[in-house]
């Protein structure tokens, strides 16, 4: 990892550096993202099962586009109990947390006959994008199905790539049953953005996308927003550590290759205020580094994206650590609520040398679907809160009105908005 020493010229090279991991750097992908979107709207199933044969090797028609309860029992055969004893315990977690999060619909009434209130009401439907390809991830199917169901959502859909014999992962589809998914179709990628936004013959249009992807899953999600809502434009992943000379250089160099792992475009930073403590993490880092199973991909990450920044006080650490606004961030200091209390961007907050960022992402509760590239400073994580909608309630009994129904004339007027002023006036006409 280089090593660099903060100032407020590195820290705007590195933030420069960081945006180029963003999707909305990669316009190039935009013109095929948009055909493929354009042909899914145009020729529904067609196009979804001509794109499924071009990028994933495997032919699904109208038959085999939906999972069977047969694939999944059959999938529950193929996953190991301890697996499931697993999943289903971090569902708890995430389950209870999320139920916190939960909102009441609400009103307030006065004597003189006004009603002014918010409806909560839970979205119809929501689809799921569940990625497949390298990896799978049943973490990131309970951590998007949770919430919605917790929030009430009526009809969750998911959608994920199938493999070259047409088939789901084992765990991705127990990973669905278990948290509440009404139905699983096998299509991936842009297609599958474009059928979930439009509908097709097969596949149901939904009000709200989520889940992340590839740069095409992303790029289709930032092109259909306005036809349905979408969480966010999720980017690689990133991690930042801020630690002192207390901390364990061994346990953040772990974490730190934690996130490397995912993709060679993922960001490992540290800042911390020793150098000594700096160089220990470098070497340990490097040690690792040479026994995990991704280790070609933790090292293109590490080359392209891997930090350590070196302040010359806590105060300067903080400061740089809010204008990166990581998607990750640990606190590994002598004093580290103290330390938390001034993070003002970062979207999950790990505290202490035993909350190591891992522990979000499966297990202790709190979602892993977290804002990327620098939109901490103004996203939040995935909630219930995504899953819902508010409308405003307003009552006025004819008492009420009377009695400010003047101000509200001479405000439209002030405006030239006459209809508006007479909307009014006219349930007062008898005054004049």
């Amino acid at each position: 990892m280089r090593k660099v020493k903060l100032t407020k010229e590195s820290t705007k090279d590195l933030l420069e550096s960081l945006l180029k991991r963003s999707p909305n750097s990669y316009g190039g992908y935009e013109a095929a993202v948009a055909d493929i979107l354009a042909n899914v709207k145009e020729k529904g199933d067609d196009a979804v099962f001509a794109y499924t044969r071009q990028f994933d090797k495997v032919e699904i028609n109208e038959q085999t586009l939906l999972v069977t309860e047969e694939e999944i029992q059959e999938a529950y055969e193929r996953v190991e109990p301890a697996l499931l004893e697993v999943i289903r315990k971090a569902m708890i977690n995430i389950r209870s947390f999320h139920e916190k999060q939960r909102q009441n619909s609400w009103f307030h009434s006065t004597e003189k006959g006004t009603l002014l209130g918010q409806k909560i009401t839970p979205l119809h439907t929501v689809g799921v994008y569940v990625p497949g390809g390298k990896a799978v991830y049943p973490s990131s199917v309970l951590m998007n199905v949770l919430p919605a169901r917790v929030a009430g959502v009526d009809r969750i859909i998911m959608t994920t790539p199938p493999g070259r014999d047409g088939r789901v992962y084992p765990t991705t589809l127990v990973a669905a049953k278990e948290a509440g998914v009404d139905e699983i179709y096998k299509v991936g990628g842009a297609q599958a953005i474009g059928a979930l936004a439009y509908g097709t013959r097969s596949i149901p249009k939904v009000d709200k996308i989520v889940g992340p992807g590839n740069i095409f899953v992303a790029l289709a999600k930032k092109a259909v927003y306005g036809h349905v809502s979408i969480d966010s434009i999720a980017g690689p992943s990133e991690i930042l550590v801020l630690a002192d000379e207390t901390a364990n250089p061994r346990y953040v160099a772990a974490d730190l290759l934690s996130q490397a792992e995912h993709d060679e475009m993922a960001s490992a930073i540290l800042i911390t205020t020793d150098e000594r403590f700096a160089d220990k993490v470098s070497e340990e880092v490097d040690k690792f580094t040479q026994s995990l199973s991704r280790r070609e991909i933790i090292q293109k990450s590490l080359d392209n994206f891997g930090y350590i920044l070196l302040a010359e006080n806590l105060e300067e650490a903080i400061e740089a650590a809010n204008a990166i606004a990581s998607e990750h961030m640990e606190i590994v200091t002598r004093n580290p609520f103290e330390v938390m209390m001034k993070v003002r961007n970062a979207g999950a907050i790990f505290i202490g040398e035993y909350s190591s960022e891992p522990l979000g992402d499966y297990f202790a509760g709190p979602n892993h679907v977290l804002p990327t590239n620098g939109t901490a400073k103004f996203f939040s994580p995935l909630s219930v809160d995504d899953f819902v909608k508010k409308s405003s309630l307003v009552y006025y009994s004819r008492e009420a009105l009377q009695e400010i129904h003047k101000d509200i004339e001479q405000f439209a007027a002030s405006e030239q908005l006459t209809a508006h002023a007479n909307s009014i006036a006219v349930r007062f006409e008898e005054e004049q």
